[in-house]
């Protein structure tokens, strides 16, 4: 014990406290609360106080937690769509010919210590985008299984595979002969499989989700490949599980504070001169750039114009496999240790910037939706347009188990007059198998609403049963936005989530623990009246 308890600092309760109370500014401020932390860590940076092991082990456990988590979730034919390697491969080479070439203009301007080769290298690490941010924000949005997310993530999950094998040919270290070994873990699954299965719903299933994590990192550090992609593919071993959800919404609260240690770490990497701080802002005016053209080659790939952008804003920032690749050259002698503080800026302020463009993305593209309808292109995309039974008057927005709950509910009831929408096109497969009327489409898009106006007119009622309370929240904005006149409710976890939900027009808000309560009970004194007759 005394050994653990010698790695957290005298400092780090201080840490915490103005981390939380930076996080709550940002939230007041209407921004993630990662935003926070990031100026957090600036703040404690600006007063000397350097990173400690604890931090640091923090940050590495809430990596190690959100690769696993994001590989419980990932289906692995998503990967092999061409707009997703197609738009990771053309952007990882034109942003590092970019940058490259950018980078050469600075080094005459500020006569920086440099070469060609060091050009390409920080050209090539600039060129990628942040998984850890990319999918923190997704999950603050409740956007995760949106098409939007499943190809930006997509994207980030080729760039890792990059960087992994950069690493290693950079380190001169390859994967030892047993990584071989590994192999074995496809058929061991079905064992991991049955202990899951046995792991029940509380501690015990929580301790076997960090056990994979953690000792499956261990496991590929072991045979010489890097510890998060061996996290990643465990998670991918457990995708589709009946109860992968389950384990995922367990660790989703250690995962959330686990990194904010590396948020602080991020902000605390090294403190920025004037020149380092000019160089920083010169490089961040071409994350503008990186976001079009990452837009501009979604669209060339067929993807719908509203998919193109907000996937762009969800890559539009710059990764921290910078401060890894500037750490080698600085150890190589390439680069003056000043770089770390360019990065250190580069990363933080990316972060800063695009996490408010990743949340409001929608207002934007309705605003300027008139340009956007010019780079419009539906290859790749599920049609929005959808064939919407005469018969439907009700409309259940999210068909997971509150509202697939909600649906045979009504449907006993309002027999055929019910209608789900859900995002998850294998779910909607499962939906049509028990005879539920479900469509495949995004609340929250505001296109899905353009395309499917007669459905507005046609519903009478609509229950907001998503996942999370931002996403119930953007889908009431997009009713309202296209003028629908009939009722609205929605689901809610805590009573402070309602009030939003009526800003937008929600004209009652059900929570979902209390309702199940009453629910339980009504059907209790039914059945106590059957059994007295």
């Amino acid at each position: 014990m005394d050994s653990i308890l010698l790695t957290i600092h005298p400092q780090d309760p201080l840490w915490l406290i103005i981390a939380f109370l930076c996080g709550l500014l940002a939230t007041l401020l209407k921004l993630p609360p990662l935003v926070g932390f990031l100026i957090a860590g600036f703040i404690l940076n600006v007063f000397g106080v350097k990173e400690s092991e604890f931090l640091r082990i923090t940050a590495d456990l809430g990596i190690t937690l959100l690769l696993f988590t994001l590989g419980l979730k990932l289906k692995l034919r998503s990967l092999l769509a061409k707009e997703v390697w197609g738009v990771a491969a053309s952007h990882l080479v034109i942003m590092t010919l970019t940058m490259a070439g950018f980078l050469a203009i600075l080094h005459l301007i500020f006569e920086f210590k440099f070469d060609t080769p060091t050009a390409f290298l920080l050209g090539f690490a600039l060129s990628f985008s942040s998984t850890v941010f990319a999918v923190k924000v997704l999950d603050e949005m409740g956007a995760a299984s949106t098409r939007h997310s499943n190809v930006s993530i997509g994207v980030l999950i080729v760039q890792d595979i990059a960087a992994v094998a950069f690493l290693a040919i950079s380190a001169g270290k390859w994967p030892s002969p047993w990584a071989l070994a590994l192999a074995l873990l496809i058929p061991l699954r079905h064992f991991l499989h049955f202990l899951l299965d046995r792991s029940g719903h509380g501690e015990l299933l929580l301790l076997f989700g960090m056990t994979l994590a953690v000792g499956g990192a261990d496991l590929f550090e072991y045979v010489d490949i890097k510890g998060d992609l061996g996290a990643l593919i465990i998670g991918i071993l457990f995708s589709g599980h009946p109860k992968s959800e389950e384990l995922s919404k367990g660790l989703l609260g250690f995962k959330n504070l686990f990194l904010v240690g590396f948020f602080l770490t991020v902000g605390m990497t090294a403190l920025p001169g004037l020149q380092e701080l000019l160089i920083a802002i010169c490089i961040l005016m071409v994350l503008p750039l990186k976001t079009v053209l990452y837009f501009i080659l979604f669209s060339i790939f067929g993807l719908r114009s509203r998919t193109s952008w907000q996937s762009s804003l969800n890559l539009a920032n710059f990764s921290e496999f910078g401060l890894i690749v500037s750490a080698i050259a600085m150890a190589n002698g390439w680069l003056s240790p000043s770089w770390m503080a360019v990065f250190a800026i580069v990363l933080s302020f990316s972060f800063i910037i695009s996490a408010p463009l990743a949340t409001g993305g929608d207002d934007l593209y309705n605003r300027w939706n008139h340009l956007f309808k010019r780079f419009n292109q539906e290859l790749a995309d599920p049609p929005l347009k959808q064939a919407i039974p005469p018969e439907a008057r009700l409309l259940v927005i999210g068909m997971g188990r509150v509202g697939t709950s909600i649906y045979e509910y009504i449907e006993e009831h309002l027999p055929n007059q019910v209608l789900g929408l859900d995002t998850d096109e294998t779910k909607n497969q499962e939906h049509c198998s028990a005879k539920r009327q479900v469509i495949i489409g995004d609340g929250t898009n505001p296109d899905f609403w353009l395309q499917n106006h007669q459905l507005l007119g046609q519903i009478h009622w609509v229950i907001l049963a998503l996942p999370s309370p931002q996403a119930n929240v953007s889908a009431a904005q997009r009713l309202r936005e296209n003028h629908y006149t009939g009722q609205v409710a929605a689901t809610i976890r805590y009573e402070d989530e309602a009030p939003p939900l009526i800003d937008q027009g929600v004209v009652f808000a059900f929570d979902i623990h209390g309702e199940a309560g009453r629910g339980f009970a009504a059907d209790f004194l039914k059945r106590i009246d059957a059994l007295a007759t």
